[in-house]
């Protein structure tokens, strides 16, 4: 029983060593490779981890984005599973042997794509699953009703994530999925840079008939966030823009209007309006910056077919 991990750098600093020290540490005995993918980092965090065991460090020179650095770095795994597993997480002594027991099990072959508990940094249990998104929670989102109603979106933030369950997706920090499923469904789609690929692997591998567990009985820790809070008018605008690109992959063409008229119209101002009631005059910058990215960005998917 062999699990390969690849890990997706970008600047993340000391994280990323305390990351592989953790697998290195608790992974010995069943981890084939680690493999881990820098998308372009100008930190030097990459260069704290190319000489451990087990290491092959993959530089793209850019920023690749997650998927398709996570496809780059799968493309080398030759194990049974493949464990993604983002730089802001560690794992824990039986982290990786519990989730691997739980896949090898008979009554668990049906069981495509595993996730674990997420600890955060003051020992919470992090909400971590979600429902596949459908067009009424995207436009119940942009309104902000989820806040209010979070059954109406599709995070599960309203479940305790206490107890082992099927679910429609998990997170993509703590993400463990059988090879043959991986290429199955041919990995990540590339056009997601950033958000929302791990829903849409998760999609796919349901409609061949996998399905995806949170296990309950084994723990991981997420600090969460990662490095994409570097940037977070840019991590809106990525958001924003992987949510139209689903919603027009997988819903029919009403439902994916409905979703670009209400992130485009109705989500600046209730993002505004939420900001400025907290009067926090950063995120209201943040805000209208990312607007503007997505502003741009909209003529050449139109008018061009671009996605990234």
């Amino acid at each position: 029983m062999k699990v390969d991990v690849v890990i997706v750098n970008w600047n993340a600093g000391v994280q990323l060593l305390e990351c592989v020290d953790s697998v290195i540490q608790y992974g010995q005995a069943f981890v084939g490779q680690i493999i881990v993918v820098d998308n372009g980092s100008i930190d030097g965090s990459e260069t704290t981890v190319e000489h451990l065991p087990h290491v092959t460090l993959i530089r793209a020179g850019v920023n690749l984005g997650f998927g398709k650095a996570c496809n780059r770095g799968a493309a080398h795994a030759n194990s049974e599973f493949i464990l993604f597993l983002n730089p802001d997480a560690r794992l824990y002594p039986d982290s990786l042997i519990k989730a691997l027991d739980f896949m090898q099990s008979p009554d668990n072959a049906t069981v495509g794509i595993c996730g674990v508990q997420l600890i955060d940094e003051e020992g919470h249990i992090a909400r971590s699953c979600a429902r596949f998104p459908s067009a009424s929670g995207f436009v119940a989102h942009a309104i902000g009703l989820d806040r209010v109603i979070p059954a109406l979106g599709h995070f599960m933030s309203e479940w305790d994530h206490a107890t082992t369950r099927q679910v429609d997706q998990v997170i993509g920090a703590f993400f463990l999925i059988r090879h043959g499923v991986f290429d199955a469904i041919q990995g990540f789609d590339e056009q997601f840079f950033v958000y929302f690929e791990e829903v849409d692997v998760a999609y796919r591998a349901k409609q061949l008939g996998w399905s995806s567990i949170f296990f309950a009985d084994a723990q991981a820790f997420h600090a969460g966030g990662g490095t994409s809070d570097q940037v977070k008018a840019k991590r809106l605008f990525y958001s924003l823009r992987s949510r139209i690109l689903y919603a027009f992959k997988h819903f029919k063409p009403l439902a994916a209007t409905a979703v670009l008229l209400a992130t485009l119209l109705i989500e600046p101002l209730s993002r505004s309006a939420l900001a400025i009631g907290r009067r926090s005059w950063t995120s209201l910058q943040e805000t209208w910056a990312a607007y503007g990215m997505l502003l741009r960005w909209l003529p050449d998917w139109i008018f061009k077919g671009s996605t990234r």
